[in-house]
């Protein structure tokens, strides 16, 4: 090593987990980040900063404003650009000896595999259950160690899996996604902006303890992290024998068999019966123009319509909704809203359930549409 860069890593070559062996060993190391968002952030600047020889960075999707409260991989001045190229930039910017790999996609059952199989660990800083499962997967055909993160409001989860150990993997935690309509994402539900970084972080010391070979890592065992009480617990699961995945007498045996968006977003009666219709925002504002009976109903929350808003429209949240179908007419056209489109396809079907027949909801929701302007003005009539 030269010494520029013993100087660079003097703090860990005087751990002697770590040392020059441990040192060299991490320059080598090839660490795969699945999403440079609020997760994948911390941990490709921590894992840069020690010294990881290679990163990959898997994600499809351009920088937003939004980001910048949680995602610190990018800046004010990186919005609108690729995430991986606003990664690449950061990354290299604090460690240019780590050698940056971008994969400016999203992972599917097609590309999954063989991207995997580049790298030695799998950092899944996803925030989709499909992914998760898809990502899980994959790494267990490949006998790649698994380091899962999760956050949501202000709780976080951070565990580790690994087949070749015979650990137990995700599908072992949880066997099914729970019911997509109580899963708002954190568009919708929020985030504690700092919770990120503490999950991130701890998923960057566990691929480094993973790859020098140091400490207990979180297999068979999932840390529950909530700052908010300043509380963390950790629980032991078992590896699950009746696991489709890595069980006995498993089901799932390959990547391209299996559909996971089907897995995570089934389809219920209720869904099977009553499809709402949508409308894009150029097809609500003719739809305005022409409808006199009209109603426009934002179903986000107070916060929410602080900050972006259709106008007119009026104020009602999806919570609130059952309490105030009295005040709507059932022969009114009645048009739904939200942030992303999940919780007015939701409130549709809460109206269809008390028989409103004119029913529609916002394509893509609201934050589909917002450009230079907060406020979205329908045409006059």
């Amino acid at each position: 090593m030269s010494s520029s860069i013993l100087q660079r890593y003097s703090r860990h070559l005087l751990l002697p987990e770590v040392g020059m062996e441990g040192q060299k060993r991490l320059s080598t190391a090839k660490v795969l980040i699945i999403g440079a968002g609020g997760l994948g952030s911390p941990a490709a600047l921590y894992l840069a900063a020690a010294g990881i020889g290679t990163l990959g960075i898997v994600d499809g999707d351009v920088v937003d404003e939004s980001n910048l409260q949680r995602q610190i991989l990018h800046t004010t001045a990186t919005i609108g650009k690729r995430k991986t190229e606003s990664a690449m930039q950061q990354i290299s910017a604090l460690n240019p000896h780590v050698s940056v790999q971008c994969h400016d996609t999203m992972l599917n059952r097609q590309n999954a595999l063989e991207i995997l199989s580049l790298y030695d660990v799998v950092l899944d800083g996803t925030d989709t259950f499909a992914t998760r499962y898809l990502v899980n997967d994959a790494c267990f055909f490949l006998k790649k160690p698994l380091v899962y993160g999760s956050v949501y409001r202000f709780d976080g989860q951070v565990s580790s899996f690994d087949a070749a150990r015979g650990t137990g993997c995700y599908r072992c935690l949880y066997s099914a996604p729970p019911p997509p309509d109580l899963v708002p994402n954190c568009a919708e539900g929020g985030v504690l902006g700092v919770l990120p970084g503490i999950i991130g972080t701890l998923q960057a010391t566990e691929v480094i303890k993973i790859l020098l070979g140091i400490g207990e890592v979180l297999f068979g065992r999932l840390l529950l992290a909530n700052p908010l009480q300043m509380d963390f617990t950790s629980i032991s699961f078992p590896r699950n024998s009746a696991c489709p995945l890595c069980g006995n007498a498993p089901t799932i045996t390959e990547l391209q068999d299996y559909d996971y968006e089907a897995f995570c977003n089934p389809i219920s009666t209720t869904e099977q019966s009553y499809t709402p219709h949508e409308l894009s925002l150029a097809e609500l504002e003719t739809f305005h123009q022409r409808t006199e009976n009209l109603v426009v109903i934002d179903v986000r929350e107070a916060h929410e319509r602080l900050l972006s808003r259709i106008e007119p429209s009026v104020h009602i949240p999806l919570s609130n909704l059952a309490e105030h179908v009295q005040n709507l007419a059932t022969t009114s056209e009645i048009v739904l809203y939200c942030a992303s489109g999940k919780r007015s396809a939701q409130a549709a079907s809460i109206l269809n359930s008390q028989h409103f027949q004119n029913i529609y909801h916002l394509r893509g929701g609201i934050n589909s549409y917002l450009q230079s302007s907060s406020v979205l003005n329908l045409p006059e009539k």
